[in-house]
């Protein structure tokens, strides 16, 4: 799996990427020093079973190096910060996944 290049796209308040010529994103909502991560969008085309996981991965780290707290309303991505217990650092105080 190649690194993946994120884009901010602060107008529709989504962070893309391209794969395999189709855009894939990850809704946001921001409040203070917190995002609230609400929808993830794969396009159904895209057959690289790695690809959901690299994605997140790198979008939480583009969340980190701006210094905000997670907050993963999204079913996919909860279950994501469930397994990669690196990022539960990211979770703002009193939320538990």
């Amino acid at each position: 799996m190649n690194e993946v290049v994120i884009n901010d796209n602060e107008f529709l308040r989504q962070f893309e990427t391209e794969v395999e010529g189709k855009l894939a994103k990850i809704e946001y909502a921001s409040q203070e020093r917190k995002i609230f991560l609400t929808k993830l969008v794969i396009p159904e085309e895209v057959e690289d079973p790695e690809f959901k996981d690299a994605f997140i991965s790198a979008v939480m780290n583009l969340i980190e190096e701006k210094n905000l707290s997670v907050v993963p309303t999204s079913p996919q991505i909860a279950g994501f910060l469930r397994r990669h217990k690196e990022y539960r650092d990211l979770l703002p105080v009193g939320i538990r996944i």
